[in-house]
């Protein structure tokens, strides 16, 4: 079983009004920067799946994701897969 880290990147749909993007950006023209426009405010996650294989992990992840992480009716996620290292592996 090898372990496996995952990054994971949830932001709303480009058609979902994103209330803290707008906040951000109406605080940034305020202080002066006129040429920034279009902030979105998203979640970032980092957990672990332990799995025999990357397909494995892929899947998983795929599904926490999908069922746990993400409102698919208003949001999007993507996710980043990397073998970790566990601690018992160093020594």
């Amino acid at each position: 079983m090898k372990t496996w880290a995952v990054e994971v990147r949830i932001s709303f749909k480009p058609s979902v009004f994103d209330p803290q993007g707008h906040a951000v950006e109406n605080a940034a023209h305020s202080l002066g920067y006129k040429a920034v426009e279009g902030f979105r405010v998203g979640k970032y996650m980092t957990f672990q799946v332990y799995a025999a294989s990357e397909e494995e992990a892929k899947q998983l992840a795929d599904e926490v994701c999908d069922k746990v992480l993400c409102n698919p009716v208003m949001e999007t996620y993507s996710f980043s897969l990397t073998e970790a290292l566990r601690e018992e592996d160093l020594a």
